[in-house]
C-alpha cells in the first residue's frame, strides 16, 4: 500500500504535466480576455457550507462528499465543488461592498466519493468562473462565451452546448405541484433516494441515473412549460445574446444539473462523439446561494470544467496538445575544471531566461551527447581545457548542425 496511491486517484507524471500547464496556461488566458481575477480558496471547509450551498437532497451531499471530525470536533468537508468556497470568500471578505460585478476563475483539486469509471476520479481537478453581482443574462452568455472560447481555442469540434432555465422558486413552486402530481401514481417505483427527493426537491429525480427512474420520468411536464414571465424574458434575452455572439446551441429541458442552487440559465457542455464520456462542463445562474450562505441578496452564475474529463475528450477527438519542446542547452564538458567553468555558465544562461541542463550523472563525453539528444536539446555548448583557458566555446545548433563560436562575456545574449 505504501507505493499505491489511494483508489480514485492518480499521479500527474511529467510527461503527462505539460499537458495541464497548456491548458491551465490556456485558461488563464482566456480569462484575463474577460478582465476575469484568480480566487484560491481552501482545500477544505466546514461541512456547513456544503450541506446549505450544494443542497442536502444531492448526490454530492448524500454520498459523496468527504466529511470528517478534526481534532476540535469540527465537521469539515474536503471541498467537492469550486462554487461554494468562492461564494463563502466573497462573503467573508466583504467583496460584495466592492464595486460589482465580481468576475472571478479558479483552477482546483476537488474531491467527490463516487463510482469509479472512465474518466471520473475522486479526486479531479476544476477549471471554473464566477461572476458575482449581475442579474444581467449577459453575465449568462460571457460565462458560456468563456467555456466555448476554451473548446474553440482547443480546436474542438464535436461538443455541443445544451441550455435549459430551471426556473427561480415563485415559478418553480408550481411545476413542483405538478410533478410530484405526475410521479404519484409512479412512486413505490422510485429509487430509495428519489423516494427521498419526492417531497423535498422533486426535479432532482429527473437527473437521477438508474434506469427504472429514467422510465418512470418519461413525459413529465417540464420546467419551460412552468416559467413565469421574468424568467421566462431572462431565457430569452440570454439566447439571443448567445446567438449574436455566434454560439449555437441546444435547448434541452432535461437539464436540471446536479446542485440545488441553481436558479433560471442551466446549461452543458456535452460531447458528441459516439461513446464518449458525456459533460464535460456545466454550469448555471444561482442567484439565492450568496444569500443561502449568509450573505446579502447577490445574484450569482458560473461554470465547473474537468479538466480529465477534458483531456480524454480531446484524446477520443483525435487533438494533440503541444508536446515538450526540450532544453534551450546542454552544456557538455571534459573534467573537472571544465564543469566547474560549465556550471557557472548554466547559471548565467538560466538567469538570461534559458533552459539548461549539465550531466551530473557521470556520463563520458560520448553518452552526454545521447543525453542531449534524449531530452531534446536545442543547442550544445562544448567546454573542455582550452575552453576554460580561452573563455571562448563553441554553440552547436542540434537541427542544423551550425556551431557558432561564443566568448563567456556573450553567454548572457544567447
Amino acid at each position: 500500500m505504501l507505493t499505491q496511491a489511494p483508489k480514485g486517484t492518480s499521479d500527474i507524471l511529467p510527461a503527462q504535466s505539460g499537458k495541464w500547464q497548456y491548458l491551465e496556461s490556456l485558461f488563464r488566458d482566456i480569462c484575463s480576455r474577460y478582465a476575469m481575477k484568480e480566487i484560491r480558496t481552501p482545500m477544505f471547509e466546514h461541512t456547513e457550507l456544503f450541506v446549505r450551498g450544494v443542497g442536502d437532497t444531492t448526490d454530492v451531499v448524500e454520498k459523496q462528499m468527504y466529511s470528517f471530525d478534526d481534532l476540535a470536533g469540527r465537521n469539515i468537508t474536503l471541498k467537492p465543488e469550486g462554487t461554494s468556497p468562492a461564494v463563502r470568500a466573497f462573503v467573508e471578505n466583504g467583496i460584495y461592498a466592492e464595486t460589482q460585478p465580481t468576475k472571478l476563475y479558479y483552477i482546483t483539486p476537488c474531491f467527490r466519493y463516487e463510482k469509479m469509471q472512465k474518466g471520473r476520479y475522486r479526486q479531479f481537478h476544476q477549471l471554473g468562473t464566477e461572476i458575482f453581482g449581475s442579474a444581467s443574462p449577459m453575465a449568462d452568455a460571457e460565462i458560456v462565451s468563456i467555456a466555448a472560447d476554451m473548446f474553440e481555442a482547443l480546436g474542438m469540434k464535436e461538443i455541443e452546448l445544451r441550455i435549459n432555465s430551471v426556473g427561480c422558486p415563485e415559478c418553480r413552486a408550481k411545476h413542483r405541484e405538478a410533478l410530484k402530481a405526475f410521479l404519484a401514481d409512479k412512486f413505490d417505483g422510485l429509487c430509495d433516494t428519489c423516494k427521498g427527493r419526492y417531497n423535498k426537491n422533486p426535479m432532482r429525480i429527473l437527473d437521477c441515473k438508474s434506469k427504472e427512474c429514467q422510465k418512470l420520468v418519461e413525459g413529465a411536464p417540464m420546467m419551460l412549460d412552468y416559467l413565469c414571465d421574468d424568467c421566462k424574458d431572462h431565457f430569452e434575452e440570454f439566447k439571443s445574446i448567445i446567438t449574436d455572439m455566434g454560439i449555437e446551441y441546444v435547448v434541452d429541458p432535461w437539464i436540471v444539473r446536479g446542485l440545488d442552487y441553481y436558479t433560471k440559465t442551466a446549461f452543458e457542455f456535452v460531447s458528441t462523439k459516439e461513446m464518449a464520456q458525456g459533460t464535460v462542463c456545466g454550469g448555471g445562474r444561482y442567484d439565492n446561494l450568496i444569500e443561502q450562505v449568509g450573505g446579502p441578496s447577490t445574484p450569482g452564475v458560473g461554470f465547473g470544467m474537468g479538466i480529465e474529463r477534458l483531456l480524454l475528450l480531446l484524446g477520443e477527438e483525435g487533438i494533440a496538445l503541444p508536446e515538450d519542446e526540450g532544453v534551450d542547452y546542454m552544456i557538455i564538458t571534459m573534467g573537472d575544471e571544465a564543469r566547474g567553468y560549465g556550471a557557472g555558465l548554466a547559471r548565467k544562461l538560466r538567469r538570461a531566461g534559458k533552459s539548461v541542463q549539465m550531466d551530473m550523472m557521470g556520463r563520458n563525453f560520448k553518452n552526454q551527447f545521447k543525453y542531449a539528444n534524449k531530452i531534446k536539446a536545442k543547442n550544445t555548448i562544448i567546454i573542455g581545457e582550452d575552453e576554460v583557458k580561452t573563455g571562448s566555446f563553441s554553440v552547436k545548433n542540434m537541427a542544423t548542425g551550425e556551431q557558432t563560436s561564443v566568448s563567456a562575456d556573450e553567454i548572457d545574449k544567447l
